[in-house]
């Protein structure tokens, strides 16, 4: 495994950047699922706009006036908090590159670095202002596309999401919670990815209502890109083993699949769990025994492949809002299922042990039928083979 990108680049070509520990492998996966997303999203938005079923609006934006008090006390506490950890880590590298997430994490930095970092932010704003200052400040209109938005977008999703999937991990670890508030909170394993969706959308919806945006085109537009995040997440989950595998798999393998897709034991996993491998020196000497079935792998070779799928019935699905129930089927029915072979905490419901994500997927699964026959009654039929 490759709990950051020093051991990925080691054991790929062979040489040591040290540097790289600082780059969780698992943060920068995810970091490139947002990515992939907005890049699609853009583009979906922009076809929706050229094919009319988006308008572009304006807004006004006062232009030429001089920096204002909250634009630099804005622009001072960036640099306070930037400069704060920069300086401290400059004199601290060692130490920063063998626990990146607790230094960061943590109250330690350089007050001088912070108070410097204050003074050049505002002064850099001030200037800012200053080269575009106008004897009189006037109000202008700017026209703002569809697809102008995805920054935003993007941006409320990643602070939204992150923070639903904390939520969502709390409320299916609430033991680990109550034992350790502040390590559960700030520790970045354990994400649960359905929250992330759920809250992260939500977020973006109404982001979306607020800027008159016609929702259904825009939960069409973000449906493959959804899907593709989901499937590159995942593969984050594998490559740094953080604890989102399967149950233990001992069965002899009869199926077509390689033993390593088949059962793994995620040697030098991020989370240290596990018994330790022997001769094993290194940070990370823990892997599984038993193996378990390596479900991220799974999850992420089903959703990617199901981006392409939905990537194709874009162009081919007409009526508005299907594109998108169509995603939820696809999501509910391939994490219900996975769910039968993951390690969960499950709820007893009625004599039955059912998962939280079991739960969801089955609401999605229900939610993406009803969608579909209502947008269907809504809207003419359009749907062509």
């Amino acid at each position: 495994m490759y709990p950051n990108l020093y051991y990925l680049f080691e054991d790929l070509f062979g040489i040591e950047i040290h540097f790289l520990k600082i780059f969780q492998t698992f943060g920068f996966m995810v970091a490139l699922s947002f990515l992939l997303a907005a890049y699609y999203f853009t583009k979906e938005l922009a076809r929706k706009q050229a094919e009319g079923l988006l308008q572009a609006s304006t807004k006004k934006t006062l232009i030429g006036a001089p920096a204002s008090v909250t634009e630099l006390i804005t622009s001072a506490i960036l640099g306070f908090i930037i400069f704060y950890k920069l300086v401290f880590v400059v004199f601290n590298f060692s130490a920063f590159t063998q626990d990146t997430q607790g230094f960061l994490l943590s109250t330690h930095g350089n007050l001088t670095g912070g108070i410097i970092g204050a003074v050049l932010m505002a002064y850099l704003k001030y200037r800012e202002k200053e080269k575009i200052k106008l004897p009189a400040p006037e109000w202008r209109e700017e026209t703002v596309n569809a697809a102008d938005h995805v920054g935003n977008m993007t941006i409320i999703a990643a602070i939204a999401g992150l923070s639903g999937a904390k939520l969502f991990d709390i409320f299916e670890s609430i033991d680990s919670f109550l034992a350790d508030p502040w390590g559960t909170i700030f520790s970045f394993s354990g994400l649960t990815m359905y929250g992330g969706l759920i809250v992260g959308s939500a977020a973006v919806l109404i982001y979306a209502r607020k800027n008159k945006l016609i929702l259904t085109p825009v939960i069409d537009a973000c449906a493959p890109g959804l899907m593709l995040a989901y499937g590159v997440g995942r593969v984050g989950c594998h490559l740094s083993g953080d604890g989102d595998w399967g149950i233990a798999n001992t069965a002899p393998n009869t199926s077509f699949l390689p033993d390593w897709m088949w059962a793994y034991n995620y040697p030098h996993n991020v989370i240290h769990a596990g018994e330790l491998i022997p001769g094993c020196t290194d940070k990370y000497c823990t892997q599984l025994v038993p193996p378990v079935y390596p479900t991220p792998l799974y999850e992420a070779i089903i959703c990617i492949t199901l981006f392409f799928v939905l990537w194709t019935l874009r162009h081919r699905i007409k009526t508005a809002g299907v594109l998108f129930c169509t995603y939820l089927i696809f999501n509910g029915i391939e994490r219900f299922f996975i769910e039968k072979i993951r390690v969960n905490n499950t709820y007893t419901i009625a004599g039955f042990a059912i998962t939280q994500a079991e739960i969801i997927a089955t609401i999605l699964f229900l939610l993406g039928i009803a969608g579909v026959f209502y947008f269907r009654k809504k809207g003419k039929d359009k749907f062509h083979l």
